[in-house]
């Protein structure tokens, strides 16, 4: 075992330092461990074998409708309707254009399902609006930042799609419903931090909205935010499965972006569909490839080894569970969240089965955590599309960022030591 993880991890470690894309990295990785116990010729065919068998599921189409509804509400003219009826939400609290800024990105980030879409579209209006009522432009690309990951909780999302796969089959409609609770936390969590700050900065406060400003920004919303109850309302209610809801979800949203807000025309279709197929192919290579990831480790007895390992060295819990949370946080520094999800679920889950915990609340646990990795440099995706929006540095805004990493964090182990947080929803709804 020790030789086939050193192997494992080595190459792949060092793959990844040479810069090769890392599809590659997990799929070489995989192959050269395999030469461990067979030839070159099975070592080759496994991992090919691996990789079709393992992306020849039908959950899996669920992926690339999402994918595609979301550029086309991306490009629909959604981001500005919902930050128009976050603003009423928002109302007369201090440093309401912050407030807007979190609402907007919760809603556009379950819609659109993309923390970077949200990162980009939302804080691309706000981050001028802020500027112009006097906010400090470091603070403003904190807020964004920190809350732009909230929507990959809020259901749909595609990351727990990707969860429930690689764990054989969790619930898609449990975790669904699963991340409501924590998601809409990490929000108002957010929201109270930014608040206490823009308080103490004397941030101003929006004028009260006329009624009729009211009702125009709820008419502009209500529609974009139908998607989450006709996706939603569909799989609660046995309607459809989740890859039927995200069929759904893209006819949905073409008429929307097509006939009835008339943003986007036929001839924008092809550069949509394009770009949806290539984010498609990145995600599903990666997919493919950590699924002969999964195997050489299950070869090498590897997560059950490093499972006895770490339950060796405490019975308790509680230190078990803070020791796997760090262990993802430092992952979520340098990884982006997919791939982390894909290499990092076969190793902890495990572990966490033998401590008894329930897959849909760890499935919850480990997209919290990476959530927080895509705000943190080095390699935080959501970091460095806010600080381009936002028109600051990282050097300037890590510092504006700390007290709301501090927020998540805690709000994270809440999380973690409070499974009902998770459990309560799909419990009451599904009957999970």
């Amino acid at each position: 075992m020790a030789y086939a993880a050193f192997l494992l991890f080595g190459t792949f470690g060092f793959l990844m330092f040479l810069g090769v894309p890392i599809a590659f990295s997990i799929g070489s990785a995989a192959a050269i461990t395999f030469l461990l116990f067979m030839n070159f010729d099975q070592s080759m065919f496994i991992v090919a074998q691996q990789m079709a068998s393992g992306l020849d599921s039908f959950t899996l189409l669920a992926i690339p409708f999402f994918i595609l509804a979301g550029n086309v509400m991306n490009r629909g003219g959604i981001a500005m309707r919902l930050i128009n009826f976050a603003k009423i939400l928002s109302g007369r609290l201090p440093g309401s254009l912050a407030h807007c800024n979190v609402i907007a990105n919760m809603m556009f980030g379950s819609i659109s399902g993309s923390a970077v879409a949200s990162a980009a579209a939302v804080g691309g209006v706000m981050a001028p609006l802020q500027k112009k009522e006097g906010y400090d432009p470091a603070f403003s690309a904190a807020v964004n930042i920190a809350s732009s990951p909230t929507g990959l909780l809020i259901p749909p999302s595609s990351t727990l799609i990707v969860y429930s796969l690689i764990t054989g089959g969790t619930s898609i409609a449990a975790l669904f419903v699963a991340g409501y609770i924590p998601g809409i936390m990490m929000g108002l969590s957010l929201m109270l931090v930014a608040g206490i700050i823009a308080k103490k900065r004397g941030y101003p406060i929006a004028p009260r909205p006329k009624m009729a400003e009211v009702l125009v920004a709820a008419r502009d919303a209500i529609l974009p935010l139908g998607l989450v109850v006709i996706v939603m309302g569909g799989i609660i209610g046995g309607i459809f499965t989740a890859t039927e809801a995200s069929a759904a979800a893209v006819v949905y949203t073409l008429l929307l972006a097509l006939v009835w807000y008339r943003e986007i025309t036929v001839r924008d279709l092809p550069k949509i569909v394009l770009d949806s197929a290539i984010t498609t192919s990145i995600v599903l290579m990666m997919i493919g490839a950590s699924i002969g990831m999964s195997r050489a480790m299950a070869f090498g007895d590897i997560p059950y080894a490093i499972s006895d390992f770490m339950l060796g060295l405490s019975d308790n819990p509680i230190l078990i569970l803070l020791a796997i949370n760090i262990a993802l946080l430092v992952v979520g520094t340098f990884m982006d969240m997919t791939p982390a999800l894909l290499i990092f679920t076969p190793i902890f889950m495990p572990v966490v089965s033998d401590l008894g915990m329930d897959p849909v609340h760890f499935g919850i646990v480990m997209t919290f955590n990476l959530c927080i990795g895509i705000c943190t440099p080095p390699v935080g995706s959501a970091l460095f599309i806010g600080c381009s929006v936002g028109g600051t540095t990282i050097g300037k805004v890590i510092r504006p960022l700390l007290p709301f990493y501090a927020v998540m964090f805690v709000l994270l182990l809440v999380v973690t030591y409070v499974p009902a947080i998770s459990l309560t929803l799909p419990r009451l709804l599904l009957g999970y």
